[in-house]
């Protein structure tokens, strides 16, 4: 049977509406899994549920975080955050991802989210706060072309995986990682230091990336990164690990 990824919805608070873009479950669609939209709540009995329902969880992107989770005001180039995904999510990574071990895969705002729930911070714009111009990472459409180039991690699991040392991706964020977080790693940086991978040590599948793989699904980078979190919902973390030691993913 496919492994039923949860997928954690996009609101829009001015239409009182969820939403996801189509790429997030195609993604997870073309790699074995069957994605299954989240209700937004913060009930913790609900969330169980939800937790043994699903193999492993997938979190979206969208607004900024709240700049209070991670000990700062909001500054004026912060832009709107959503209260009910920050609570959602927070309260289901702890159970899923800490308590559970089960698999996650963060994109864009996912990996921000993993950041400040383990104890890092935020730039909340980089064009204010880090080093504009030195990458583009809030390219124009189409968002399936690459914006800028990464440097893969040496020793890391998503260098393994891909099979190279460096990597072009698109890009759409203001936000990016200043701190990080102590119990994550560096998979990947942008040509100018940002960080833009990362996994949780000591789990067997908590990656987060800043770019957007569900925007580009044709892209080869695209599809293995999706089929390794696949795998992982699947069960097959034990393999998935050796058959990347040996070179054979």
């Amino acid at each position: 049977m496919k492994p039923v990824i949860g997928v954690v919805p996009l609101r829009d608070e001015e239409r009182d509406s969820l939403w996801i873009l189509p790429g997030y479950l195609d993604g997870i669609s073309r790699a074995g899994g069957l994605p299954l939209v989240l209700p937004l709540t913060t009930e913790e009995e609900t969330l169980r549920q939800i937790s043994g329902l699903c193999a492993g969880f997938l979190f979206t992107g969208g607004q900024d975080i709240s700049p209070g989770l991670y000990g700062a005001e909001p500054a004026p180039f912060c832009g709107p955050a959503c209260a009910e995904r920050d609570r959602m999510e927070g309260a289901l990574f702890s159970i899923a991802v800490l308590e559970r071990g089960q698999p996650a895969l963060g994109i864009c705002r996912g990996i921000q989210l993993f950041n400040v729930l383990l104890g890092g911070t935020l730039y909340q714009d980089l064009a204010a706060q880090f080093s504009p111009g030195a990458a583009l990472h809030r390219q124009k459409p189409p968002y399936d072309a690459p914006a800028h180039g990464l440097r893969l991690e040496p020793g890391t699991p998503l260098r393994a995986l891909l099979g190279r040392d460096s990597l072009a991706v698109n890009s759409s964020h203001h936000q990016g990682i200043a701190r990080l977080a102590p119990e994550l790693e560096p998979m990947a940086r942008s040509e100018d230091g940002l960080i833009e991978a990362v996994r949780l040590k000591n789990r067997p599948f908590a990656w987060a990336v800043q770019w957007h793989p569900e925007m580009a699904l044709a892209w080869e980078s695209s599809g293995q990164l999706f089929a390794a979190f696949v795998s992982a919902c699947r069960g097959d973390c034990g393999a998935m690990v050796a058959d990347i030691a040996q070179g054979d993913l």
